[in-house]
């Protein structure tokens, strides 16, 4: 039926859809608690880092495909923007180190299944779907040209 999930992507799904709404976004803000720091080669410069401007909140991203076809995600985010950067902390434990079909095949809607609708508003949900189709766009962009970073 539904397109199978990379495990960790799945997990998080699940831990979302057991619970109550409340409860949902006390789970994104432990995610955005746990968003790693940029790398130094990223940290102080955005200009190697895509702006997702459908997010409410700037956030930006790196994406970079390893010689063995991981996925490697790296996310900007103001800690004052917790919904955002709980987002990219989801997208970042459910798909960093994945290889690179599993993250391509991950369903473009599949942050439906996570329950926040009644949390969160569609503004903030095109925001995540946003960082999700940059990430995939620049995965296959890495496959084509052979794993060069983009930004």
């Amino acid at each position: 039926m539904s397109q199978p999930l990379p495990p960790t992507l799945a997990e998080l799904v699940e831990d979302f859809a057991g619970v109550q709404a409340p409860q949902r976004l006390q789970l994104l803000l432990e995610l955005s608690d746990e968003l790693p720091e940029l790398p130094e080669r990223y940290a102080g410069h955005t200009e190697l880092l895509e702006r997702v401007d459908e997010c409410a909140s700037p956030l930006f991203l790196a994406v970079e495909v390893d010689p063995q076809q991981r996925v490697r995600l790296f996310f900007e985010a103001p800690p004052e923007a917790p919904t955002t950067r709980g987002f990219a902390g989801l997208l970042h434990r459910g798909l960093d180190g994945e290889p690179a079909e599993q993250v391509l095949a991950v369903p473009d809607d599949f942050y439906m299944r996570l329950g926040l609708a009644t949390a969160v508003s569609p503004l903030r949900l095109r925001g995540l779907a946003a960082m999700l189709a940059r990430i995939k766009r620049n995965v296959r962009a890495q496959l084509v040209s052979g794993g060069e970073a983009t930004g």
